[in-house]
């Protein structure tokens, strides 16, 4: 099921070991990973002073693209829960004031989203 979920376009959580391993280069003095996410080959990371979003881009995935937003530019966020019969969970996240989510991302029903949502909420709304 995790590669059926990944194949269709699901996140699985990833530990934090593993990414301070492979992405620990990234943070800064001070920042620390609070949870991360991996979608096929890209990943996406909640820190104590932003969010981290890699990229990996063309067939070899040797090009990556590492977006980092901090929280102070997120406007606002929603969650949508798994239904019974449903795979995946959504977050969505507006950056500054656009009309439409800059980020979507599904997680498959292993990922609690009110644990994404509590980190989210614990940085944004400070």
């Amino acid at each position: 099921m995790g590669l059926f979920s990944s194949l269709l376009g699901n996140a699985g959580a990833v530990s934090q070991e593993e990414l301070v391993k492979t992405y620990g280069g990234l943070l800064i003095a001070g920042e620390e990973i609070e949870l991360g996410f991996k979608l096929i080959r890209d990943v996406f990371i909640f820190t104590t002073k932003r969010l981290i979003l890699v990229d990996k881009q063309g067939l070899t995935g040797n090009k990556t693209e590492i977006k980092s937003v901090s929280y102070k530019s997120i406007s606002k966020f929603s969650i949508e829960t798994a239904g019974t019969f449903e795979l995946d969970a959504e977050l969505k996240i507006w950056i500054s004031s656009e009309q439409e989510p800059s980020i979507k991302k599904q997680f498959n029903k292993s990922v609690n989203v009110y644990d994404v949502q509590k980190v989210l909420a614990s940085y944004v709304l400070k």
